[in-house]
Parts: structure tokens; sequence; C-alpha cells
């Protein structure tokens, strides 16, 4: 990690992806303690980071999804060279923490799942987006109909499918079913997506071209996307 102080910066803003919140917070504030910069992160869906960005939202470092990093790259609103990868995010299924844990082996198998489900859960963000062409995919769609939840975040999937009694599946990113366990959510993570219908999300970091503090947007960038960095997103479900 970085070590000494980081001169003349004071605080430094960051617009993260919420799906990598454990790990980039767990970073942050070693960066923090390291450099004696305190930094402010604000954790959203990917879509409304890249909303509140296109609206003119400031931030010193960015963190979200390949695409979405693109896109900005395009606008000439990261610095291209401070760019790099932090790591892939997959989805998984939820389920009460006393729920019996359904069989998710296959497409077929999770399919079984959801039609035998009271709730299906997924939120507005791109897991959520994913999760509703998967429902339509799957022709499961229009069997659902009300039984579809759709919720804010990640982490009010999780919230819901543990305020129900066992039987609501939610769908969503592995790293923030863990960040919900780790805080005593009445979840559990049955499984992966299987792998023939897994969606894979990569995530960038990058300094912004607007921030005034180059250096040590830079310097937070290049934590993130670490190879120590990495081990710790790893354990957040983040690989």
């Amino acid at each position: 990690m970085t070590s000494g102080k980081t001169a003349a910066v004071s605080t430094l803003r960051v617009l993260s992806a919420g799906a990598v919140k454990g790990g980039v917070a767990q970073l942050v504030a070693e960066f923090e303690r390291a450099t004696g910069v305190r930094v402010t992160v604000v954790f959203e869906p990917a879509p409304e980071v890249r909303k509140r960005i296109a609206a003119g939202e400031t931030a010193d470092v960015i963190v979200l999804p390949q695409a979405m990093m693109d896109d900005l790259a395009h606008e000439g609103k990261i610095v291209a060279d401070s760019r790099a990868h932090l790591g892939r995010s997959r989805m998984g299924v939820v389920v009460h923490k006393n729920a019996p844990t359904p069989d998710l082996s296959s497409a077929a198998a999770l399919k079984r799942a959801v039609l035998g489900a009271n709730a299906v859960v997924y939120n507005k963000a791109s897991s959520g987006l994913y999760a509703a062409k998967l429902m339509q995919k799957l022709g499961l769609a229009k069997e659902l109909g009300s039984r579809t939840v759709i919720v804010d975040s990640g982490a009010a999937i999780m919230e819901y499918v543990a305020a129900q009694p066992p039987g609501a599946v939610g769908l969503a990113q592995i790293s923030e079913i863990m960040v919900l366990i780790d805080k005593g959510c009445a979840v559990q993570l049955a499984a992966p997506l299987p792998d023939e219908i897994q969606n894979v999300t990569s995530y960038d970091a990058a300094a912004t071209a607007g921030s005034k503090s180059q250096d040590a947007a830079r310097a937070l960038a290049r934590e993130l996307t670490s190879d120590a960095a990495k081990k710790i997103f790893a354990a957040t479900g983040i690989a």
C-alpha cells in the first residue's frame, strides 16, 4: 500500500458502483491511514453513478463497469493512463437463511427454483437488467407476473429476502450478497448462477480528468487496482 503523506491534498471523492463496495471500502480506509488523505465514497448502482456523472457531479476517482468506463473515456472524463482493471463480479442466487438450499446446477434447475419461489427479487442496476433479460430468456417473465419484485439496490434485494418468510429468491451480485451476510442479514448464498447463464461484470477504476488533486487521485486509483488489492477484492467475491 501507499505510504507517506500526499502533499497539499486533504480530501478525495470517489463515485463507485455498489457491487464492489466491500473491497473499495477496505482499500480506501487503508489509503487514508497510509497517506493522511481523507476519502469520501458514494456507492450507488452503476447506472445511477453514470447518471450523476452525466449530470455534472464531480469526483476524483470513479469505479464502474468497463462498458460505462469506455463511455467516460470517449467523453474525455477520465485520465486514460490511470485506468486499470479492478476485478470481475459474478451473480448468485440468495435465499432466506432458514430456507432449504435449492438445486442450482443448471439453467433448468434455476428455472425450477424460480418457479417454486413466492417472490423473485432483483434490482434496477446492471445486474438487475441482466436478471430481467434472463427471466425473459428462460420464458419466465409472464409466468412470474406479480411475483417479480424490483428494488432499488443490491442491498435491498437481501433485505427484502430476509424480511420475508423463507420462499423468496433473489438474483444479485455475489459480492453484494457477501457484504450483507457479513452485516448479519438473514440470508444465504445458495450458489452462483450456473455457468451456462452466468453474467460476469468487469470493473475498472480511474482518476477523473476534472480532479484538482491529480497525483492523489492517480495514487488511489493505483491502490484500487494493485496486486495487493486484487487479493482483498477476491475475499469479497470480486475476482
